[in-house]
C-alpha cells in the first residue's frame, strides 16, 4: 500500500477504470459505504471538540489570570520559540522538504506504531511517500496531529538526562517545543486546504474533525505539563462538569421540543 503526500503542488490525477456489474437476481445484505459511518461518528465527536475547546481555554484563561502562568518563564520560552518560527514561516522561503521528510517519516513512525512494515521511503520537495503493507486513518492523519519534531526534541533531551545534567537547559528546550511545535501548527495549516489525499481518502469531514481533536487534547496536555497548578485530575473535573452542562442542556432542550410536539 502506497502513502503519497505532497507538498504545494497537486500530483497528476490518474484515470481508474470501472468495470460495469449486473445485479444478481437474490438479494444482497445491505451495505453501508465506510465514508458514511465516518461522517456520523464525526458529527457525534463534534459535540467533544465544543467541550474539549471551552475547558481548554477556560483553564487557560483562569491559570493566566488567577496563577500568573503568562509569568512563568518556561511559558515566556515557550511562546518566544513559537514567534521566532511565526516570523520566520511568514518571512523566509518555507523548508517544504524538512516538512515532508517529517510528514513521511510520521507515517512511517504509525506504521511500525501499527505492527506494519515499511519496505520505501522516498522524500523530495515535489512530494513524498512511504510504501507499506498497512494503512489505516490514523496511519493517513498522523502528521496531522503528531508533532515529529516536537516528540524527537523531547525524546533526545530525555535521553541526554541520562548521561549529563540537561536541567540548566529547560529552559532551551520549551523555546525548541514552542518552535517545533509551531512549525506543525502552520505547516498543519496550510497543508490541509491543498486537497491532500490523507484527507480525502477517510472523508475530509471526518479527517478534519479527528485532526482538531486529536491537535486540541495534544496541547491540553501539553498546557497541563507546563503548569505547577494543573493536574490531569483537575482538568478532568473541569471537563466532566462541562459534560455534565451539555448533557443537562441536551435534555432541556429535548424536554422542550418533546412538550411541543405534544401540544
Amino acid at each position: 500500500m502506497k502513502r503519497r503526500s505532497t507538498s504545494d503542488r497537486k500530483l497528476k490525477s490518474r484515470r481508474v477504470s470501472v468495470a460495469t456489474v449486473r445485479t444478481a437476481r437474490f438479494s444482497q445484505p445491505l451495505m453501508i459505504p465506510t465514508r458514511w459511518v465516518k461522517w456520523v461518528v464525526a458529527i457525534f465527536l463534534l459535540p467533544m471538540c465544543a467541550i474539549l475547546t471551552q475547558t481548554f481555554f477556560t483553564v487557560f484563561a483562569r491559570e493566566t489570570l488567577v496563577q500568573r502562568l503568562w509569568a512563568a518563564q518556561e511559558f515566556w520560552f515557550f511562546s518566544l520559540g513559537a514567534l521566532l518560527w511565526l516570523i520566520a514561516f511568514i518571512g523566509l522561503p518555507r523548508p517544504i522538504l524538512l516538512y515532508v521528510f517529517g510528514h513521511e517519516l510520521t507515517h512511517a513512525f504509525w506504521v511500525w506504531l501499527m505492527g506494519g512494515r515499511v519496505s520505501r521511503f522516498r522524500v523530495g520537495r515535489e512530494g513524498g511517500h512511504v510504501v507499506t503493507n498497512r494503512t489505516n486513518f490514523w496511519i493517513a492523519l498522523a502528521p496531522y496531529f503528531f508533532p515529529i519534531y516536537s516528540i524527537l526534541a523531547i525524546a533526545i533531551y530525555g535521553a541526554l538526562s541520562v548521561f549529563y545534567n540537561v536541567q540548566p537547559y529547560g529552559r532551551l528546550l520549551y523555546a525548541v517545543i514552542g518552535a517545533t511545535w509551531a512549525f506543525h501548527l502552520t505547516f498543519t495549516c496550510w497543508m490541509i486546504p491543498k486537497n491532500q489525499t490523507d484527507l480525502r481518502d477517510h472523508g475530509t469531514f471526518f479527517s478534519l474533525v479527528i485532526i482538531y481533536l486529536l491537535n486540541l487534547t495534544l496541547l491540553s496536555v501539553m498546557l497541563i505539563l507546563a503548569s505547577p497548578h494543573i493536574t490531569f485530575a483537575s482538568f478532568g473535573a473541569d471537563l466532566a462538569r462541562n459534560i455534565g452542562s451539555f448533557s443537562q442542556w441536551l435534555g432541556d432542550l429535548s424536554h422542550h421540543f418533546a412538550q411541543r410536539a405534544h401540544h
